[in-house]
């Protein structure tokens, strides 16, 4: 960086202000501000890199993006919830009881909004609801079709406790 500035051929910077600062539609710029070849080498080594630290610590491209295995358990949980839920609680609704959405709302109001809640009401079932675990009793409340491991029900707990947090915007398996 030091070898760019010194090689630079004009040793001042000349940046021109205008005679009338209230005036927007004048474009006549008349006196001539010099910045010494210091002060802009100043400029550049000295201020620029901590403002550009800010600005980058604040720009979202900073944040660190989701782990591969975070993405595949998502994507796990997605495949989870299309295979067992998706016949009543097609993005985030309920088409057999309206007041149980898979909305935070609803969650919140039914008592079933963290993850482990949602564990143990797909595990054991609620209301209409089967459970769908492996060990789910008594068998009336429980689903007639294949019935999920405990790892499979915590991905799927995790997937829909992120959807009903975003709004369900998206419950692809791509």
């Amino acid at each position: 960086m030091m070898s760019l500035l010194s090689s630079a051929t004009p040793r001042t910077c000349n940046l021109l202000s205008s005679s009338d600062k209230g005036n927007a539609r004048e474009r006549d710029w008349k006196y001539p501000i010099t910045l010494k070849h210091k002060d802009f080498q100043f400029l550049v080594t000295k201020l620029a890199p901590p403002l550009t630290a800010f600005l980058l610590a604040l720009s979202p491209i900073c944040y660190p993006p989701e782990s591969l295995g975070q993405t595949l358990d998502i994507q796990r949980g997605a495949t989870f919830f299309n295979r067992a839920c998706i016949g009543c609680h097609d993005t985030g609704g309920n088409i057999i009881q309206p007041g149980a959405t898979l909305f935070p709302s609803d969650l919140q109001r039914n008592g079933v909004d963290t993850e482990e809640e949602i564990f143990r009401v797909t595990y054991y079932g609620k209301g209409r609801m089967p459970g769908f675990g492996e060990k789910c009793t008594p068998r009336g409340q429980c689903t007639f079709g294949p019935r999920l491991q405990d790892e499979e029900i915590k991905l799927l707990s995790e997937f829909v406790k992120l959807q009903a947090d975003q709004g369900w915007p998206n419950v692809s398996t791509d």
